[in-house]
């Protein structure tokens, strides 16, 4: 009789004001696709299962949490509970960076001032100043890769651009394959998170390649 093998888990958590495009960077990775309607969302717990070589099988969730923090208490739970942290940002708000500001000293705070596996993501990066665009690159990068030892993305979930790369960062920094091909079996579905089994986060030294 033959044991079934528990996946190895790993958790990403998506951070930041409300508006500011994370379900939407989220979608794009999942379904290629980009909804203009904007839709509030409450909280999504998204979960894909892949076959690696010579680490069994993975369990990646993505966590997509609400812009408004009516629950401290459950949004402490999201930062301890959680392997790699996307804090997003629009170009066009500068109140959502001085938001990811305050979302990384709280991370670092609540992780007891250790170092977290941050990827800062700039949202909406296709927008030109014409459009609204006020936040640049060069003056986020300098912020967040010179002061804060963080990883940067500008990315854009209506055109695509560079949204494997904010991925690509996060799996990268928690010791996972960050080349995602979609040849790749994936189970895709989304799951509540009300009463979810708490687990500390996952410390894994060793990288593994995708079959």
């Amino acid at each position: 009789m033959s044991l079934s093998v528990r996946p190895t888990t790993v958790r990403l958590v998506f951070l930041g004001a409300a508006g500011v495009g994370k379900s939407a960077l989220i979608r794009r990775f999942l379904h290629d696709r980009f909804e203009h309607k904007y839709t509030r969302t409450v909280e999504e717990l998204h979960v894909l299962e892949y076959d690696t070589a010579g680490c069994g099988k993975m369990r990646l969730e993505i966590l997509d949490t609400s812009g408004s923090y009516s629950f401290p208490a459950m949004r402490e739970l999201c930062i301890r509970h959680s392997d790699a942290f996307a804090l997003v940002y629009a170009v066009d708000d500068p109140g959502s960076f001085e938001e990811v500001r305050r979302l990384r000293d709280e991370i670092l705070e609540l992780r007891g001032g250790k170092s977290a596996p941050i990827t800062v993501v700039g949202s909406k990066a296709d927008l030109t100043e014409a459009e609204g665009r006020v936040l640049q690159a060069g003056e986020a990068m300098s912020t967040v890769e010179g002061e804060w030892a963080a990883d940067f993305v500008e990315a854009s979930a209506r055109s695509g651009a560079n949204t494997l790369r904010v991925f690509g960062s996060m799996l990268q920094q928690v010791n996972l394959p960050h080349r995602l091909s979609p040849a790749v079996r994936r189970r895709r579905d989304t799951e509540p998170t009300a009463g979810e089994k708490r687990r500390a986060p996952l410390r894994k030294n060793n990288s593994c390649i995708l079959s």
